[in-house]
């Protein structure tokens, strides 16, 4: 059966990182907790699926409120969450692009913490 949607070779996955399925992230993380606190019985599963797509995707107001709901959560909270995985996100594509020793020695504490 051929498969519905792109494929990861189309332009529209541009800079997709196959890694994000299985990357411990901060939203995964917040996910996760607050999923389980809830009582969800899949919530790994369901970390898994969002995370990825928070960071590539980002969160649609129907997710936002699906989550919220399955977290028993707000949307505000989920939103808040989200931003700041995006933040941490974004520090990390700084280093990458930019690796200067005061910084990366700066960050070193968060980034043995997030592994």
């Amino acid at each position: 059966m051929p498969a519905i949607g792109p494929g990861y070779d189309d332009p529209e996955y541009d800079n997709y990182d196959p890694d994000w399925q299985h990357q411990d992230t901060h939203f995964r993380r917040w996910l996760h907790e607050h999923l389980t606190a809830a009582g969800a019985g899949c919530a790994a599963d369901i970390a898994a699926s969002y995370a990825p797509a928070n960071r590539y995707n980002g969160l649609h107001s129907d997710d936002l409120d699906t989550l919220a709901m399955l977290t028993g959560t707000t949307v505000d909270d989920v939103g808040s969450a989200h931003k700041a995985d995006l933040g941490h996100w974004a520090r990390e594509q700084q280093l990458r692009d930019h690796p200067d020793l005061a910084v990366l020695d700066a960050d070193l504490d968060r980034l043995r913490h997030r592994s």
